[in-house]
């Protein structure tokens, strides 16, 4: 049986919430979905203009970024955790490791980046829930189908403020909620990291 761990603290976003927000708004990330999302079109996110993003357009006075584990990321976690975010750890495991019905001859991988799984579908869902007497309204940070049944249950509740998906591409199940729906690829402008890589000044004699 395994467990999620959870890094919280005093030093997230609490610090730059609006004092008059008069409702309580939390976010539910699915990192996988939004980091796979933004890549397939050619940029990362920027984690802590994202977070002000969050907070600024829509009031977040929480934002539970959910992760499959992986001991060497563990830097991230922290820049993460330092940005504002509250960070929900998943096991992972590693899908090269445990394929005994593979065959053996000619069948073999090159070794750039072992699959890693880390299912954190139910851990958000799960937070989602138990998290409900906190916040008046939810916004969910993915375009996966797999939280449908969560998004149609917090619409009937009145508790669906916002679906945000990585791009157009989302489930088609959400065609029912399009008025919720926010691409964030609309906003990549200011959302997106920027490799701040020094620059060799060239001399203009040279030039």
């Amino acid at each position: 049986m395994t467990t999620s761990n959870t890094w919280d603290s005093n030093r997230s976003a609490g610090n730059i919430v609006r004092q008059n927000q008069q409702q309580s708004v939390y976010a539910f990330i699915d990192s996988q979905n939004l980091n796979v999302g933004t890549q397939k079109f050619g940029w990362k996110m920027n984690w802590i203009r994202f977070r002000k993003f969050l907070e600024e357009e829509y009031g977040v006075t929480k934002a539970f970024m959910f992760i499959g584990y992986i001991p060497e990321n563990e830097s991230l976690y922290d820049q993460m955790h330092d940005a504002g975010f509250m960070v929900v750890l998943k096991p992972t495991f590693d899908m090269t490791r445990i394929q005994p019905d593979a065959p053996k001859e000619g069948d073999k991988e090159p070794e750039e980046k072992k699959p890693v799984k880390g299912n954190i579908d139910a851990d958000l869902v799960l937070w989602a829930m138990k998290e409900m007497p906190n916040y008046q309204k939810a916004i969910i940070v993915s375009g996966d189908g797999d939280f449908f049944s969560l998004v149609e249950y917090l619409e009937s509740k009145q508790r669906l403020l916002h679906l945000l998906t990585p791009s157009g591409h989302y489930s088609q199940l959400y065609n029912k909620y399009e008025k919720y729906v926010v691409r964030l690829d609309q906003f990549r402008r200011i959302l997106a990291y920027r490799d701040r890589k020094p620059s060799s000044r060239q001399n203009p004699r040279n030039s």
